[in-house]
């Protein structure tokens, strides 16, 4: 799955997501230079996600223990009470943790990746191992479809569209570039961040207060988007950094190219 053009449509859906909860999009504001250093902070986020994929059990290790340690570090304070808080508090981990799962997998099968609701729950149960890595109780992540639903509906109380949400929204649409590259990022940039916005959840929507097409519009589009994006040579797309796929074929061997059609039961 994560070897899929469509992922990277599906971490900002991750992103829009990630800013509705209040204390965690505040932990970034006070902690992170995104606005500055866009494409780093991205790539940042990439290589954590191709390490524990397509890296070593060591390796991948390593890339936890590395994440827990600048976690440990770091704090903010609750716009609405100024309580200053650990921004590696768990609550925060897991909510980054389940709005990032809940991206990937909705894009990917939205837009016609196959995978049957057996392989769906399998997916997100496997992913109690990332959450550990980040520090989280894996028995306390949840393993299945019918969980993540379940803390979605816990958690959907707490969740507001505040000003750290806007300036991500803001962001997310028109984010700084050079001037010459401005008139792509209108064309090219803007739909992309408007159709992970879109397949957000309704309630989503209703937060930002900023309406989205039909889901089947919403669907349609998705499936499209992936299917132009699959045509792309896998090869040629797996050239961009930071190249987790090619590294790991080239020390697994030839047959431990990813592929759809190699999902298991």
């Amino acid at each position: 799955m994560h070897g899929d053009p469509m992922m990277w449509i599906a971490g900002i859906r991750a992103l829009y997501l990630q800013a509705l909860h209040p204390r965690a999009v505040r932990g970034v504001m006070e902690n992170s230079d995104f606005r500055r250093d866009a494409w780093g902070r991205l790539m940042r986020t990439a290589d954590f996600v191709g390490t524990t994929t397509y890296g070593t059990a060591e390796a991948a290790e390593r890339a936890g223990a590395r994440v827990r340690r600048i976690h440990r570090m770091l704090s903010a304070t609750d716009p609405e009470t100024g309580e200053r808080y650990g921004v590696d508090a768990p609550e925060l981990l897991l909510w980054v943790h389940c709005a990032e799962i809940d991206s990937y997998l909705h894009v990917l099968r939205r837009s016609g990746f196959p995978l049957t609701d057996a392989q769906a729950d399998r997916y997100i149960a496997e992913h109690r191992v990332s959450a550990r890595l980040v520090g989280l109780d894996p028995h306390a992540v949840p393993a299945s479809r019918a969980d993540l639903a379940a803390y979605f509906d816990e958690v959907r109380p707490e969740l507001a569209a505040g000003a750290d949400a806007r300036a991500v929204d803001d962001f997310l649409l028109r984010p700084p570039t050079h001037p010459l590259l401005v008139p792509a990022r209108e064309v090219l940039w803007r739909r992309v961040a408007q159709l992970a916005y879109a397949a957000l959840p309704p309630y989503a929507h209703e937060l930002y207060g900023r309406a989205a097409p039909a889901p089947t519009v919403v669907t349609r589009r998705l499936r499209a988007t992936g299917t132009l994006l699959r045509r792309v040579p896998a090869r040629l797309r797996w050239q961009l950094p930071p190249k987790h796929i090619l590294r790991a074929m080239a020390r697994l061997g030839p047959e431990a190219r990813p592929a759809p059609y190699k999902v298991g039961p």
